[in-house]
Formats: structure tokens, C-alpha cells, sequence
């Protein structure tokens, strides 16, 4: 890899996240003066992982209020900044969307055109990271036709029909948008699958910390449904935002994700091997005739699961091992950390 400077002042969007506070750390080792952005409304839990970074690496960590809704209000905190990490937009699980427009689509897309108006208004951003996910490259397994790789854009997902996918598309277009109206910036995303891993605080409010959460508390203890997802540690996502930054050879769309899907089941047995007390981690899997037909009484559409049960694809990771040098962490390792994660966080905060 070619790469660019290793110090100097960044700034990472999000900051409280589960993928951001990662970045940040990987970026405070590094070397780099960093500015983390944060919502008005984040209370001390979910500040807690950049206070303790701020003890860590004292005088380094600078942290920014500023709304993704409101005009101008990454201004000051990306004004002399070299890289800029757009981070920040909320990943959310089907149940935990009230509002598709106003939890998911506002946020990606107003809050991505606000930090892009910021990064025109700094001569000396460089070069933006924006975290994208493999949604923005299909919307349900039925569309991959066999291997994911990122020369696909989903066309599929609209904001009533998976609104997640839907919304961060529509932000990565926009951002190859504006990097194409312009030449002094440049832009590389980051796609990433299911990110698991340990994180910095207990109050993360990531769906994938959320769909865990479900499974390590029993919801699934009568047996794990077929569905597998894309799979990729929060550390290897974090390391990745970085390369991305700092190979000025790195270019386009890097999926994050590991070759092989990963199933509930197999997560659960990764987690029972190591403690197989935890009784209420499923041991077998339910028959797919059984999810089509009592799905619906827990949420899932027959749609959905038409779309997404039991279907396996192979993921083509190529671009991020051989540009970004990724060396994926084993299932096992990924999972027992994000296990043993929760289970401290739970006992530090046991209301949640």
C-alpha cells in the first residue's frame, strides 16, 4: 500500500457508535489529533468509551456537538481537518424502525449532505471514509446471484420494503455524486456486513449489537431460524476506515465482510463452546417449515423470509485483503468477544 500521512487532525462523525468509537481508537494510536462528533442528546453512557479514549491519549481527543440535521453544523469541527470519517448514521434493525423517514432516511441522507457541504467549506480535507454497508449493494439475498461482489448497487429496497438499505443507497450515491462535481477531495466507502465485536459502551443502540442481544437473552433458546448474514469484526471495519484514509491508492467500494456467511446457530455454538452452562442459547435449528409458519406472530413478513431463509451466497472480499490488507478474525474470536463485551456492560448497567 501507497500511504499518505499519519498524523495530523481527522475527524470522525458518530463518535459514540460502535464502529466509530473503534475508528477513533485506531486513529488516536496512530498518531493523529482526533475530533469526534457527538448528538446534544448523548448522555454519559454513551459518552463513556470516548472519555475513557480522552484519558488514554490526553489532549489528543477533541469531541463536537453538531446535529446530522442541521446546516453548517460540521463546520468548525472538519475546518483544517485532513481526513474526514463520515460515520455517523443510524443502523437499525426492521423492529426497532418506528419511523422509516424520520430514524433512518433523514439521518443518511441530510446528514451525509450536510458533512459533504462541510468537507467543500475545508481546503485541507483530502480525502473522505464513508461507512456504507453491503445494503447499499443488494436489498434481499434473492437479488445476489451467487457472490457479493461491489460492482452491484441495490435497486430493490424501497422506504417501505427494507428502509435501511434503502436509506444508506441512496446516501452513497449522493457522496459519488458530490466527489464527481468536484476534484480536490476524494472518497472511498466502506461496506460493511453484520459488524459484531466488543464494544465501548453499553449504550449502543447498533442493530447488530441489538439482533446479539437477542440471542445472547434467551429470545431464540427453542432454536435458532435459517438465516445467515455477512460477518465481519468491528476492529477489522475500524482498521479498513483507516487504510481507506491512508493508501492513497485506495479507491471505490470495499466490501467488509468475511468469504462465508455465518449463521444464529453457528454464533450460538461459538459462544456455548466456551460457556456451555448458558443454557438459553438455542442448541438446534428450527425447521424452515416451522419459521414460514409462526414468523409473522414474532414480526417477519413471508416476504422476508421468501427473500431470506435459508439462502447462502459467497462473499467476494478480494478488494479489502489484497488493497487494504484485512485479515479477517475468526468467527469464534469475534463472537466470544462481543459475548464477553455484553456481559461486562450488563453488569456494569444490569437495566440494560
Amino acid at each position: 500500500m501507497t500511504e499518505q500521512a499519519t498524523s495530523g487532525c481527522v475527524l470522525v462523525t458518530g463518535g459514540t457508535g460502535f464502529v466509530a468509537g473503534h475508528v477513533v481508537e485506531q486513529l488516536l494510536a496512530r498518531g493523529y489529533d482526533v475530533r469526534a462528533s457527538v448528538r446534544s442528546g448523548a448522555g454519559p453512557a454513551k459518552r463513556a468509551g470516548l472519555r475513557a479514549l480522552s484519558a488514554e491519549y490526553p489532549g489528543r481527543l477533541e469531541v463536537f456537538e453538531a446535529d446530522l440535521l442541521v446546516p453548517g453544523a460540521f463546520d468548525a469541527a472538519a475546518d483544517g481537518c485532513r481526513y474526514v470519517f463520515h460515520v455517523a448514521s443510524p443502523f437499525l434493525m426492521p423492529e426497532q424502525i418506528r419511523d422509516p423517514t424520520r430514524d433512518v432516511l433523514d439521518p443518511a441522507v441530510i446528514g451525509t449532505r450536510n458533512v459533504l457541504a462541510a468537507v467543500s467549506r475545508s481546503p485541507t480535507v483530502t480525502r473522505v471514509v464513508l461507512t456504507s454497508t453491503v445494503g447499499a449493494i443488494f436489498g434481499d439475498y434473492v437479488d445476489v446471484d451467487g457472490v457479493l461482489s461491489e460492482r452491484s448497487f441495490n435497486t430493490t429496497s424501497t422506504l417501505e420494503n427494507n428502509p435501511y438499505h434503502y436509506a444508506k443507497t441512496v446516501a452513497e450515491r449522493l457522496a459519488w455524486d458530490a466527489v464527481r462535481a468536484q476534484d480536490r477531495w476524494s472518497l472511498v466507502t466502506i461496506n460493511p456486513g453484520l459488524i459484531l465485536g466488543p464494544s465501548h459502551t453499553s449504550a449502543s443502540d447498533s442493530g447488530s449489537v441489538f439482533l446479539m442481544r437477542e440471542l445472547m437473552s434467551g429470545y431464540f433458546f427453542y432454536g435458532a431460524p435459517g438465516f445467515s448474514f455477512t460477518f465481519v469484526d468491528v476492529r477489522d471495519v475500524a482498521t479498513a476506515h483507516v487504510r481507506a484514509a491512508e493508501n492513497a491508492s485506495a479507491s471505490g467500494r470495499y466490501i467488509l465482510a468475511r468469504e462465508e456467511m455465518v449463521s444464529f446457530l453457528e454464533m450460538a455454538r461459538a459462544i456455548r463452546e466456551r460457556y456451555p452452562w448458558r443454557l438459553h442459547l438455542p442448541r438446534h435449528p428450527v425447521p424452515d417449515v416451522a419459521v414460514r409458519v409462526l414468523g409473522p406472530r414474532f414480526g417477519l413478513t413471508q416476504d422476508y423470509i421468501s427473500k431470506h431463509l435459508g439462502i447462502r451466497f459467497t462473499v467476494d472480499n478480494r478488494r479489502s485483503v489484497r488493497e487494504l490488507g484485512i485479515e479477517y478474525r475468526p468467527v469464534a474470536e469475534t463472537v466470544l468477544d462481543h459475548y464477553e463485551s455484553w456481559r461486562h456492560h450488563r453488569e456494569e448497567h444490569p437495566a440494560r
